[in-house]
Parts: C-alpha cells; structure tokens; sequence
C-alpha cells in the first residue's frame, strides 16, 4: 500500500503513487501546489439541455443525431452524495450543481434533500445552489426549496425576445425566464443571481436595459466575459467585451463602486450603485484571470473529476466508487488528485502553439 502523505501549508514531495493517498492533516486545509485550498464542488447532473446557447450548444454539432450519455452512465444520486460526504471531508464548503440543464435530471429534489443532510466536521450544513437556464424554474422553484435548495443563478443574455431567442436558439420567451426569477426569489431562494454572457457586436447592447431591469430588485445581475470553454463555439478574441469595458459603459448610465470579494475564491467582481439601487458582478477570465484563487473542482455526469472548466481530461472517480473502495480510500484519491493540482488554464491563455482540446462547458456546467 502506497504511504500517506499528509499535508499542511506546503506540498510535501511524493511519487505519483504516494500522492493518489495524499489527505489533509486533522484540522488543516488540504491544499493543491499553489496553495489553493478545495472549497466548491460544482457536480453536473446532466449532459442535456433545452436550449442550443451558440457559446455553449450550438446546434450545429449538438444536433438530433448528436449521442448524449445514457442513463446507466450516469453517477446515480447516492454515488454523488457519497463523493460530495467525501469532499466535505476535504473542505468541500459550497456544492452547486450544474449541467446541461439540470432540472432536466428526473426527480432532482431528492438528490437536493439528500445533499442538504450533509454536514462538515463541524456539524454545519453546506451551501446547496444550482445553475438553470429557467425554463422550469418557475414549476420547480418550490420544490426546490423545501428539499434543502439554498439559492439559485440563472443564465439570461438579453431582455429583447429577439435577441434572447437568438442567444439560446430557442422559442423560450423572456418572461418565461423572468417568471422563474421571480419565483425563486418568492420562495426564498435569494439573492437571485442572473447571468449574462456579454459578446461584444451581438448582445452588448443589452447591457444598459439588463441593468436598469434589475435594479432595485433585489437580484444581483453578474456579466460574464465571453469565453473560449471548449472547441465548438467559435471563440474569438475580437467578440470579448472586457469586464473593465463593461463596467465604463453600465458606469456611465449608473455610477458604481467597487465591493470587496465575501471569500477567497469568489470568481465575480463586486460593484454596486452608489444610489443604493443593488449589486452587480463581472467576471473576468479572458482580460484579468483569477486562476491564483480558485478554489473548484467539477464532477462530471458520469463521475469524472476535473479540475479546471478548461480541462481536457478528468480523474475516474466512478470506477473507485463502484469498487470495494471504502470513504477512507476515496478520500485519499481525491486529496491526491486535488494536491498535485497546478492548473492556470486562463493565465496560459494564448501562449499555446497549437490548439488544446478542452471539455465542453454543457457536460461540466460554467
């Protein structure tokens, strides 16, 4: 059997095979090589969605005869909340979950209550949020809430219905989202986070109009530099809007000011209005990356663990999941996995000589 390598404040050497049984010393963070702790735990619960969003799905390649995974590949419900008990254990504090569009994935509220019932090593209960494009929101979102849902982020590009449309290639009216929104802040659901994914030259002139929608409501509306997550969106640098070129133009129209991060690792500046009118986020992974304090790892459908959105490749956790493995011996692949970590994907950006093939954002979620 491979040692233990216990770690504290510094990456103590190890072989690769010593490594895969690294865990964290009682009381101490398990850290990666540059000193990040793991902190969130974003598990996608689907491949599928509804929608063809042309910078995550676009139809072309994500047509009918497009193979997504079979039911019997995915992690079922208790697998996940086993490898999310586990990550707890690491320092896990904020799971979210994701797609594709998870509230796709049948009878997702037991999964949310089964998740709610975890608790870290000091008997606290863990921050259970979701991402949906709203679709179903508005059906669900009382459901969601009383299996244990804290809060929930919704993806909407623009307020014009022609724009939205052409954003998501779908027939979904904007007031169907907008009634999502409202109803998980209804039920309790809130702050509701909306966002936006700015490309400059298409729906940048929904910036203002998305502004001055969410004001004073309440919802805290995040802009999102358009980003080149996988190999079929068509990303080109010349279509980013630069969250400093965000802010001039809401600024403007609305005088803001800048807010400190709530926690390390929090991926979205903060601003808010100096009229007292509510909060919005940019974030930045193209102009300024925040690689040096990411805290997240991804769980895949089917329970590969990634650790990077810009990630080719994953770590089989599936495999020792439905092995004799006990929780002692899933907890050392994963602190190894997550201790010989170094990725800087969006600090390496453009350096690349040749092109990298890199997972796509509707299996892993954003």
């Amino acid at each position: 059997m491979s040692k233990v390598i216990f770690l504290t404040g510094h990456r103590e050497a190890a072989s690769p095979a010593s490594a895969e049984t690294a865990v964290p010393r009682a009381g101490g963070p398990l850290l990666d090589t540059r000193h990040r702790p793991l902190h969130d735990l974003r598990i996608s619960v689907t491949d599928r969605c509804n929608f063809r969003c042309t910078y995550c799905m676009p139809r072309e390649v994500f047509d009918g005869s497009y193979k997504f995974m079979p039911h019997a590949a995915l992690l079922s419900f208790e697998e996940i909340t086993r490898i999310a008990r586990v990550g707890i254990g690491l320092g896990v504090r904020k799971i979210r979950l994701t797609g594709g569009e998870p509230l796709l994935r049948k009878n997702l509220e037991t999964l949310i209550e089964m998740l709610a019932q975890l608790r870290t090593p000091e008997g606290l209960p863990v921050d259970i949020t979701l991402t949906t494009n709203g679709t179903l929101l508005a059906k669900k979102a009382q459901s969601l809430k009383d299996a244990g849902l804290t809060r929930v982020t919704v993806s909407l590009d623009a307020l014009d219905d022609v724009m939205f449309e052409r954003m998501s290639d779908s027939q979904v009216s904007v007031k169907t989202i907008l009634r999502g929104i409202d109803e998980a802040a209804r039920v309790g659901l809130a702050p509701v986070k909306v966002n936006m994914v700015v490309r400059k030259g298409l729906n940048d002139d929904q910036l203002i109009p998305m502004a001055r929608h969410f004001r004073h409501s309440g919802h805290i509306l995040r802009f999102i530099e358009f980003m080149d997550v996988g190999t079929t969106n068509g990303w080109n640098m010349k279509e980013v809007l630069t969250g400093a070129e965000i802010l001039k133009k809401i600024g403007s129209e609305f005088p803001l000011e800048p807010v400190h991060a709530g926690y390390r690792g929090e991926v979205a500046g903060r601003w808010r209005y100096l009229d007292q009118a509510g909060e919005i986020g940019v974030i930045t992974s193209v102009s300024q990356p925040f690689c040096s304090d990411c805290t997240r790892a991804r769980l895949s459908p089917e329970g590969k663990l990634f650790l990077c959105l810009f990630a080719a490749n994953g770590h089989d956790l599936r495999a020792i999941v439905r092995s004799d493995a006990d929780d002692e011996q899933l907890a050392a692949c994963m602190a190894g996995i997550w201790a010989r970590r170094d990725d800087r994907y969006s600090e390496l950006r453009g350096r690349a000589t040749t092109p990298q093939k890199k997972i796509e954002m509707s299996y892993i979620g954003g």
